[in-house]
């Protein structure tokens, strides 16, 4: 474990994809409080993250809500000249959040990583980026900046932490704590068989991702796999009495990766079906005041088994079958790293965490980790 909170799990996190690494920065203080309209917050409470891309990987992105803070998006349109990115950063602070992928582009521009300029070692690293709205818990001014980015970068490896850290440090979740998620799957059949496909998400959403009915995942889905059971009732009345958060300004970020070789066009459907497991995880998703991002990365080291090749018609692509098999693997980790950032979080402030509302619902409670304090 990189950081404080609560450790990914091998084999379920964004990194069993062989190459993706990730990195947090955070700043939480003792004593939080949160904003209103009328009453400014105080104390840190924001954090980056950056999800280190390797060489030659193709990047895409797909923006569905209708407030998105972002950076270096139009670059990855499958229409243009550049085919991947170096890093992709998550980070809290709103737009002013964004001067962490400076930090970011200046440590890549060190290491001599980014797009050759000339014979003389001059680069230009590619670092998208999208934002959440987190400035209401905590201080307005206190937000990530260029050196955020850069221990993010440093610091980022295959085995990272979840819950509230990294940008998911000041994210909330409807009424309950929001943070960062993650999630991987590796297809054990069809055309992508051996394939893996993962995801890690920074879960901000004004909508809710536990139904206020059951006190679980909506549509009870994925109970095994995290470790639910039937919450107690007094505990379900209790969450469904919680206040909304308080803002309809709010955001889902993430990054889905798979080890497939595709096209920057094929890598963008990933990040579109991303959006489907979104849309199931939290409600409502999308909105006109949602940013909603989601970055794709294909690293190619994997091929398909030829034994598990479906035959196309003349005239479609060949690869339309292993493309849809991870697509629908897409929405699968991504709605499963949507829950897991909900049940990782801690509280912050007076913003409560699944676990101190709907405890009796987890199979097994994880230990209630030390909050994260500042990383230099």
């Amino acid at each position: 474990m990189t950081a404080a909170g609560v450790p990914s799990r091998p084999g379920d996190r964004l990194s069993d994809v062989a190459g993706m690494t990730v990195g947090h920065w955070q700043r939480l203080d003792a004593e939080v409080t949160i904003g209103t309209l009328t009453e400014a917050g105080a104390g840190w409470a924001t954090g980056t993250t950056v999800v280190a891309v390797p060489d030659g990987a193709t990047t895409a992105v797909d923006v569905r809500g209708g407030g998105p803070g972002t950076r270096e998006t139009d670059l990855l349109d499958p229409v243009n000249t550049v085919l991947g990115a170096h890093a992709i950063v998550l980070t809290g602070g709103s737009a002013y959040g964004l001067a962490a992928a400076e930090g970011v582009m200046e440590a890549l521009e060190k290491a001599g990583r980014g797009l050759p300029m000339d014979l003389l070692g001059h680069v230009v690293p590619i670092v998208p980026a999208a934002v959440i709205f987190d400035l209401p818990v905590g201080g307005w001014a206190q937000r990530p900046g260029a050196g955020a980015g850069a221990y993010a970068l440093g610091a980022a490896t295959a085995d990272f932490a979840i819950g509230t850290v990294g940008a998911g440090t000041g994210a909330r979740a409807g009424a309950l704590k929001g943070g960062v998620g993650t999630a991987s799957s590796t297809l054990d059949e069809g055309p992508a068989r051996g394939m893996t496909v993962g995801a890690l998400v920074v879960a901000n959403p004004v909508g809710a991702v536990i139904d206020p009915d059951t006190g679980l995942p909506w549509g009870r889905d994925d109970l095994v796999h995290h470790g639910l059971v039937d919450p107690d009732p007094a505990e379900v009345a209790a969450h469904a009495a919680l206040l909304a958060k308080g803002t309809v300004l709010n955001t889902t970020i993430g990054v889905i990766a798979t080890d497939a070789r595709l096209s920057v066009a094929d890598t963008r459907r990933l990040a579109m079906s991303g959006h489907d497991g979104l849309a199931r995880a939290i409600r409502p998703a999308h909105s006109p005041m949602d940013g909603d991002t989601l970055f794709a990365v294909a690293t190619g080291t994997a091929t398909a088994d030829p034994e598990s090749a479906v035959p196309m018609p003349p005239g479609m692509s060949a690869d339309a079958p292993v493309v849809a098999a991870l697509c629908a693997a897409a929405a699968t980790v991504t709605q499963r790293a949507v829950v897991s950032a909900v049940l990782a979080a801690t509280a912050v402030g007076t913003v409560p965490a699944y676990r101190d509302v709907l405890g009796s619902a987890l199979r097994e409670t994880p230990s209630r980790q030390t909050p994260p304090r500042e990383t230099p």
